[in-house]
């Protein structure tokens, strides 16, 4: 893993044997933010009682701190279940400066609590967030049916790992999904968007964050 600097002054790594980011080199703060947290959970936040969030690849951590201050802000209850199969040491994501750019020390605690929570065990982070995360392949993951209101994809690239966007996937998570439910994600490439079609989905194209001109919100 390489450490780097992107556009906005916050960290992203850099994965040196697949030559792939885990978020844009534009700026991984303001690309998430938009992707998910604008895209994603302002769209469902209006919804009764809890919102029940998937995320595919927890990755750095920044999509469920993000999604943690966000709940913290608005009083919204959420239970976060993440999956990840190769999930960064302490040495990685302890050196990465999402907690600093948000402006507030207690970011640092919760940033460290995500990362410390224990595998396959739903740990209580806080009043108003929840987290599960799931030492697993996607492929080899089984949701219940009906489960999610929102999942973030953010798996890397279909150049890089083209069985994570066919159309098994994300009917297996659009199976998962209740009615209403959002999927959001940053690739707009067309074999993607035509297997979340296969699925079920209806989709659209919406405005992207600095440095992508699009990306997709997928709706059940």
């Amino acid at each position: 893993m390489q450490l780097i600097v992107t556009g906005d002054s916050s960290h992203t790594l850099l994965n040196t044997d697949l030559n792939e980011s885990y978020h844009s080199t534009h700026g991984a703060i303001q690309e998430s933010s938009h992707v998910f947290i604008d895209a994603g959970f302002m769209h469902v936040k209006a919804i009764a009682g809890t919102i029940n969030v998937l995320e595919i690849g927890f990755g750095t951590g920044l999509n469920a701190l993000l999604t943690q201050a966000e709940a913290e802000t608005t009083g919204k209850h959420v239970i976060y279940t993440a999956i990840e199969a190769f999930p960064l040491g302490k040495e990685v994501w302890s050196e990465l400066n999402y907690p600093r750019m948000l402006c507030s020390i207690d970011y640092s605690r919760t940033f460290e609590k995500l990362h410390l929570a224990e595998w396959g065990k739903t740990e209580v982070l806080s009043n108003f967030f929840h987290i599960h995360k799931i030492y697993s392949k996607l492929e080899d993951y089984s949701p219940e049916p009906g489960q999610f209101d929102l999942v973030y994809f953010d798996a890397f690239s279909p150049a890089v790992q083209p069985e994570l966007w066919t159309a098994e996937i994300f009917m297996k998570l659009f199976r998962a999904m209740k009615p209403g439910a959002v999927l959001t994600t940053y690739s707009v490439k067309g074999d993607v968007v035509r297997s979340m079609k296969a699925a079920g989905f209806s989709t659209e194209k919406i405005p992207g964050p600095p440095g992508k001109r699009q990306i997709t919100r997928a709706i059940k």
